[in-house]
């Protein structure tokens, strides 16, 4: 039985996902709404991290679905009802120096902590998820019919490494994808100014799905994006820490990554912007993540 911490867009999702597949879950969050959810969906839900701990069933095996911010006040509570044996994941995107640290903590007092990178947003529970993950071999076996269930069929599974190895894999890649958004946004914006040309950039975009260098799934959610009203989202796109994160790193280790760093830097400029290439990142984000979006009336900003 996998005890799942973290029932939100993600954590559902990769219940239910599991639940399909044959495996038992038990969930706990700590909003009461999203634990009502979780019921409704038929999965059972306890009402507290003691209750989760104890409740039967060996091997203990604990995965963390929170925000990176709130790992740590987790895992405070929740390792008083750790015993010798058990194993934690944590399936957020934590900054890898935070995992390695926590996981020193908690192989000091005999359990293990293995770091999961995962990708493939709220579209993962159809369509599996990506996962880097990170550990010594012993804890990430244990997870491995999990993990195994969780990834699309016949690939997109890796351990990555040892400890820290798949949240500093899962940095790389957000940070990548972060180039990859921004690189689509610009084109989009580029295609919409030959406006005289007589150029649809939806129907352009939709046309490079198939046969082209650039096709892929980011590509995929851009057509269907365009095929509604991006105009009516606002221009604003939050930066998460991930390209962050990786832009430090690059900087320690003297790797340059110039094209990630303007994407980066695309976001915080977004706070202050009102182009067309800002609106369509932040409704890419929306399409893949189910990350909100402040939506504009018309007449409004932009």
């Amino acid at each position: 039985m996998l005890r799942l911490i973290g029932l939100g867009r993600m954590g559902l999702g990769m219940a239910r996902r599991l639940q399909r597949k044959g495996l038992e879950v038990l969930g706990y969050d700590a909003s009461l709404e999203a634990r009502k959810r979780a019921q409704d969906a038929g999965i059972a839900v306890v009402d507290t991290l003691e209750a989760l701990a104890e409740a039967q069933g060996d091997p203990r095996l604990f995965w963390l679905m929170v925000p990176h911010e709130a790992v740590d006040d987790v895992l405070n509570d929740l390792t008083p009802h750790l015993r010798e044996g058990d194993r934690v994941a944590d399936g957020g995107n934590s900054f890898y120096k935070d995992s390695l640290r926590r996981g020193r903590a908690l192989r000091e007092k005999g359990i293990g902590y293995v770091d999961v990178g995962v990708s493939g947003g709220i579209r993962g529970e159809a369509d599996g998820y990506g996962l880097m993950v990170g550990g010594e071999e012993a804890d990430v076996k244990a997870y491995w019919p999990y993990l195994k269930a969780l990834a699309p069929e016949g690939g997109g599974l890796v351990h990555a490494g040892g400890p820290g190895a798949g949240h500093y894999a899962k940095m790389v890649h957000n940070a990548v994808e972060y180039g990859l958004m921004e690189a689509y946004a610009e084109g989009v914006e580029l295609l919409a100014a030959g406006k005289e040309l007589g150029i649809d950039p939806a129907k352009v975009v939709s046309g490079w799905r198939q046969g082209t260098i650039v096709r892929g799934f980011l590509l995929d959610l851009l057509a269907d994006v365009l095929a509604e009203r991006v105009d009516e989202i606002a221009p604003i796109v939050p930066e998460t820490g991930e390209a962050r994160w990786a832009l430090m790193e690059a900087l320690e280790r003297r790797v340059s990554l110039p094209a990630i760093a303007q994407a980066f830097f695309a976001r915080l400029e977004s706070q202050d912007e009102k182009r067309l290439r800002f609106r369509v990142l932040a409704a890419l984000r929306h399409a893949f993540g189910g990350h909100p979006v402040v939506r504009e009336e018309r007449g409004g900003r932009g």
